[in-house]
């Protein structure tokens, strides 16, 4: 379970990563008034790199959820690991694809992520269950 609960690690910091990237990526940033900064650009790498920030956020309970789901469950460890890291992967895409605006791809990206929690969910489910 140590790759999986690093994973968590990754995916809980990375909406900060994208916080950054959107706030380096044009002058004059603004930490009095942040969202009101970011409603003011012109940007897109700025608009989109905060849309990833946000996303982020949103994935990430269910993703943490879906993994101590998995562990509490005791399914196979492996199995775990590897949509845990398909997961990460998933959303570091997705947020590759919302900066470089490759909206198709954004969207397999993130329904890819949303597949490997609704699997550990699942195999959760499974093992309790059955």
């Amino acid at each position: 379970m140590f790759i999986a609960y690093c994973c968590i690690l990754v995916a809980a910091c990375l909406p900060y990563g994208w916080a950054v990237l959107a706030k380096t990526s044009a002058p004059g940033y603004n930490n009095k008034d942040p969202r009101g900064w970011v409603a003011k650009q012109d940007s897109y790498r700025v608009r989109n790199a905060y849309a990833a920030h946000l996303n982020a956020f949103e994935a990430f309970p269910a993703f943490a959820a879906a993994v101590l789901m998995a562990q509490f469950a005791q399914v196979d460890p492996q199995r775990v690991a590897w949509l845990a890291m398909a997961f990460v992967g998933f959303r570091i895409l997705h947020g590759v694809f919302y900066i470089g605006v490759q909206q198709a791809l954004r969207s397999l990206s993130w329904l890819g992520g949303f597949c490997c929690v609704l699997g550990l969910m699942a195999m959760a489910a499974m093992k309790v269950g059955g």
